[in-house]
């Protein structure tokens, strides 16, 4: 073989393994195979997944009740999460699981109130028995719901509101109004003091049923045990005649004025954005996932200095319409500008054109946060935990889905979110640093302030400030 040819043929495969490694940076691959859980159904309804782990010295159990704060009574925010709070009112029952080294933790969020509970695969049996006293018989004395009550107030009074939390609270408010996503699924002192016994006996008995959970058990525990053990002690659970569906009338759009809140605090402000957001089934809730780190990619380049302080953008889902929020944490006399750059941020994504490298570096960052979650067996678990809570298709499909997403799939989803869409936005700081700035190009109401005569309903804005209707051209 002569020189030039072998130059040739040296080059032509440099160029073919150039291609080759770019391919494999630019498409993400899923690397993991997610184990299979063994399925079954009590004769109540309980779904039953299963994963034996032989060997494991620990089991984990996670009983996922698919109906969450969104049931929540008008002005009794709290309730579910309340509700999860008395299942185990006996502090005995705490100290069990940590002399064994264990676990038992509730969450309530607005889909879901989930009941973890982890110790050693020898008390198996025992484990059971304390998750079916939680729920086939809550104890629900006028005694013990005052003591959670006031004990979840105490809890709620004492913590400090910061400014970032007090931002998020007023966005998802503004955003949703009475809407149950507009107010906190932890509840406030005053909705959860407006909460009774008989409150949480009508939750229990409309949401707390086998025919609305899922439980998932993960460890050492032999399969032909947890079938026997389940059917022994949670084939009692009474199933419910009636599952409540999650049917809200939407609310209606926010209003378009950016709304500041005076805090005593020093020059820093609290920006928040949003947009109604996807269902979690939404067809393109994946899509909008991964306009959220292009979304912040171009608002940080817009706005330089945001590299160096607090800053978000997400696509919340839940099992109606979330929320797409842009958040951050910036000087006071960055806040118009700030408020600026992520509208013109979201006209961008509703009007122009998506990259492919943008699309690209989305895909890899919801590849490795994927892979992370679904590289622990309990991340396994709530992943399938939410196909059932959420009417997911299976996680093969969901990666095949996400591999399959393209820039005209993202531009699609940036079009229905952003287009002709009413932006809610919010500012909290020291209005005597904000307000005069802001006043100059934005139009803004102030917190607890009533509005000057005559203009009651604030006037249409021009596109390009947030508030205003993103009309792209």
């Amino acid at each position: 073989m002569n020189r030039a040819l072998r130059g040739c043929l040296v080059r032509r495969f440099r160029s073919l393994t150039l291609l080759y490694i770019t391919a494999i940076i630019a498409v993400p691959v899923f690397s993991q195979t997610v184990p299979q859980p063994q399925q079954a159904e009590l004769l109540n309804g309980l779904r039953v997944l299963i994963w034996p782990r032989p060997g494991d010295q620990t089991v984990l159990l996670k009983l996922r009740v698919h109906s969450g704060a969104a049931f929540d009574l008008a002005g009794k925010s709290g309730e579910m999460a309340l509700l999860g709070d008395i299942l185990f009112p006996d502090p005995a029952t705490r100290e069990y699981f940590e002399e064994m080294q264990g676990r038992l933790a509730i969450t309530t969020d607005y889909d879901s109130l989930t009941i973890t509970l982890e110790g050693r695969t020898t008390e198996f049996e025992r484990i059971v028995e304390i998750l079916r006293n939680a729920v086939v018989s809550p104890q629900l004395t006028v005694e013990n719901v005052k003591k959670v009550r006031d004990g979840r107030i105490g809890v709620v009074r004492s913590q400090s509101v910061s400014p970032a939390i007090l931002a998020d609270r007023a966005i998802a408010s503004r955003l949703f109004g009475d809407f149950p996503y507009g107010q906190p699924y932890a509840g406030s002192v005053e909705s959860l003091s407006r909460i009774e016994r008989a409150d949480l006996l009508l939750a229990r008995e409309r949401f707390l049923n086998p025919n609305n959970s899922t439980l998932a058990v993960v460890g050492g525990v032999p399969p032909n045990r947890v079938t026997r053990v389940l059917r022994q002690l949670l084939g009692t659970w009474r199933k419910s005649e009636r599952i409540v569906p999650a049917t809200f009338r939407l609310p209606q759009p926010p209003a378009a004025r950016v709304l500041l809140i005076n805090t005593p605090a020093d020059e820093s402000a609290e920006i928040r954005l949003a947009v109604r957001g996807l269902a979690r089934s939404d067809r393109d809730a994946l899509a909008a996932d991964l306009l959220a780190p292009v979304a912040q990619y171009r608002w940080e380049k817009l706005v330089p200095e945001l590299a160096r302080n607090p800053v978000h953008v997400r696509h919340q889902t839940h099992v109606l319409p979330g929320i797409f929020v842009m958040g951050a944490a910036v000087n006071s006399a960055l806040a118009t500008r700030t408020l600026k750059a992520a509208h013109e941020v979201l006209q961008s994504l509703a009007g122009g054109p998506i990259s492919a490298a943008e699309l690209d570096s989305a895909k890899r960052d919801a590849l490795a946060t994927t892979n992370e979650r679904l590289a622990k067996p309990e991340g396994q678990a709530t992943a399938w935990l939410d196909i059932d809570t959420y009417k997911l298709p299976s996680i093969v499909e969901q990666r095949q889905l996400l591999n399959n997403i393209s820039t005209a799939d993202l531009q699609r989803t940036a079009s229905r979110l952003f287009r002709d869409t009413t932006v809610a936005a919010v500012v909290v700081g020291n209005s005597e640093l904000l307000k005069t700035d802001l006043e100059r190009a934005l139009q803004i109401e102030i917190l607890g302030e009533v509005a000057p005569k005559g203009e009651t309903s604030p006037a249409k804005e021009p596109v390009g400030q947030p508030g205003s209707v993103i009309k792209p051209d």
